[in-house]
């Protein structure tokens, strides 16, 4: 098979802002490998990001207006990027932005509109990745394992902290993965009470101390108590979690503290409960993986049996837009991209539509 150059498109939950990276994926002997070449971070403006954030509540109409474009918006980020590189690149895959998940209801939705990326940036583009296996079933999330089993199947389990945490690892040769619950959406949410975007390295974290009451609040959501497959989005954020932040009238340093225990002690419960060696270890990417607050919280809550690995900045800030990269490439090739262990879904599928410019 031929190397791919591809250029992965990213927007998360956390809405830092779109992660563009171009990936070199080949397989050979039966073995996938990648290269991460040129990155870039377009950080969402604050007229962008509200939009994007307030995105649940427009009406038909104007959420169908945003994806087209939120869409073209893409694509002259993605030309943009190819310009300043002098990229030559086979195709572009982008995962858009997510602004309802409610798999329950048979619906998912991304935007960032395939058709008018692709025509503003003269590139196929593969993209919708979800809507199959939803259709199928399925949760239509976690998508990142197939990228965990094939690139990181060294690793015991694959952590990722971005808006959401979610994990994945294998169980009696199959790959499981879920979403925990919270991570980064809840501690951004924090510290824009006091017009801060994030707590850098969680510096106001480790000068808190714990809300019990608010704690105890946290642990008892009854997201924790679903069984896997499952997976959670902003619509919970808004109607389970972000009650609880306001009812607790504290400091943003304990309430930031608060929650970075809540969500070490949740992800600390999934690790034990699934771990089948005296030692493992986990690789944990995505933002949360820079907060060094969080990462040491981490440590002590899962003990010293488990060896948290946090990578070179590079693949922790990529490492999605890495991983649609590949499942673009998975779709071209005709090959499994979402795996039903994951999602629940009734079969494994090769999922994304594909757009060529006119």
């Amino acid at each position: 098979m031929k190397t791919y150059k591809v250029i992965g498109l990213m927007s998360g939950t956390s809405l830092d802002g779109l992660d563009i990276a171009t990936c070199h994926i080949s397989k050979a002997l039966d073995r996938w490998d990648y290269s991460i070449e040129q990155t870039k971070c377009v950080a969402y403006n604050l007229r962008m990001k509200k939009k994007l954030k307030n995105s649940i509540y427009l009406t038909a109409d104007e959420l169908l207006i945003f994806n087209n474009s939120y869409g073209q918006w893409l694509g002259e980020q993605a030309k943009l990027f190819i310009e300043e590189n002098e990229l030559q690149i086979d195709f572009i895959a982008s995962h858009g932005h997510t602004t309802h998940h409610q798999p329950e209801n048979g619906l998912t939705y991304q935007i960032g509109s395939g058709q008018y990326l692709a025509n503003e940036c003269g590139y196929k583009v593969v993209c919708d990745f979800r809507t199959n296996d939803v259709a199928l079933g399925g949760q239509g999330a976690p998508l990142v394992p197939i990228g965990d089993r094939l690139f990181f199947g060294d690793y015991d389990f694959c952590l990722n902290l971005g808006g959401i945490s979610n994990i994945s690892f294998e169980k009696k040769g199959k790959r499981i993965a879920y979403d925990i619950g919270l991570a980064n959406m809840i501690l951004n949410h924090i510290t824009q009470k006091i017009d801060l975007q994030y707590d850098k390295g969680g510096e106001l974290a480790s000068n808190g101390t714990t809300n019990k009451t608010m704690l105890e609040q946290l642990n008892a959501l009854d997201y924790y108590k679903l069984p896997f497959p499952k997976s959670t989005g902003y619509e919970w954020f808004t109607q389970k979690v972000i009650p609880i932040i306001e009812a607790n009238d504290d400091t943003i340093e304990n309430l930031l503290h608060t929650s970075i225990h809540h969500l070490c002690e949740q992800i600390a419960i999934q690790v034990k409960a699934n771990t089948e060696t005296l030692k493992s270890r986990i690789l944990v990417t995505g933002g949360g993986a820079m907060n060094d607050f969080l990462i040491a919280t981490l440590r002590k809550k899962l003990g010293s049996d488990i060896e948290v690995v946090v990578p070179g900045k590079r693949l922790v800030e990529n490492k999605e837009a890495l991983v649609f990269a590949l499942m673009g490439v998975l779709r071209l090739e005709g090959e499994i991209n979402i795996l039903s262990s994951v999602t629940g879904a009734r079969r494994d599928s090769s999922s994304g539509v594909v757009f060529v410019p006119t």
